[in-house]
């Protein structure tokens, strides 16, 4: 796999797969690919085919893509969960066993890889705004190669976590929009004043 701006390093078949899925590849998905590999292991799981694993992003990142695809984890199955705070912490749990780890980053990046001058002056037209887009290519295949060597509790504090099992996604019948007639789950419907039910945007 080699690209413009790419630097020469041995990407894992299954960082294969994420990126493939993403359609590039990025520190953010690398923070989430090393997450995944991490809760895997500890957890003793495997991808979630319905909603075994759950997972609980703390941001709405890049690192979310590489979570969907190692832990089978998805807003559209209900075990994932983004609670958008920005912070780059992230807590995955096992249905079966009941354990939960969390995982957040420990400090702001520090680059440790053998071009250190090339990614400074990167990192420094970058922040300014000045840099090209071949330069913001580059910078991130120096940090995602980067990333990828570091030891993962070097990156990542690893903690476990209290275990509160979310229900399954509910399942409900849908009813035509009093308004606009629209289908709506009845369970996300608002009964208006005339008791009629509404959907959300009518009702507001």
């Amino acid at each position: 796999m080699k690209e413009a701006g790419t630097i020469d390093f041995n990407i894992p078949d299954d960082l294969k797969k994420c990126i493939e899925f993403h359609g590039h590849l990025c520190p953010g998905l690398v923070y989430g690919y090393r997450v995944a590999k991490a809760a895997k292991d500890l957890l003793k799981i495997k991808r979630s085919r319905d909603e075994e694993v759950v997972a609980v992003s703390e941001n709405d990142s890049c690192a979310v893509d590489a979570l969907q695809i190692l832990l089978g984890t998805s807003t559209g199955k209900g075990n994932l969960i983004l609670r958008d705070y920005g912070k780059n912490v992230y807590t995955v749990l096992n249905r079966a066993n009941r354990k939960a780890y969390r995982f957040s980053r420990k400090k702001h990046y520090q680059y440790a890889g053998e071009s250190k001058d090339e990614f400074f002056r990167l990192d420094a037209a970058v922040s300014s705004g000045t840099a090209t887009e071949e330069e913001k290519r580059r910078h991130k295949m120096l940090k995602a190669a980067d990333l990828l060597s570091k030891p993962f509790d070097e990156v990542f504090s690893t903690d476990e976590a209290d275990c509160v099992i979310p229900p399954y996604a509910p399942l409900a019948r849908s009813k035509a929009c009093s308004a606009c007639g629209e289908m709506t789950m009845i369970t996300k419907m608002v009964e208006a004043e005339n008791g009629k039910l509404l959907c959300i945007p009518c009702a507001s």
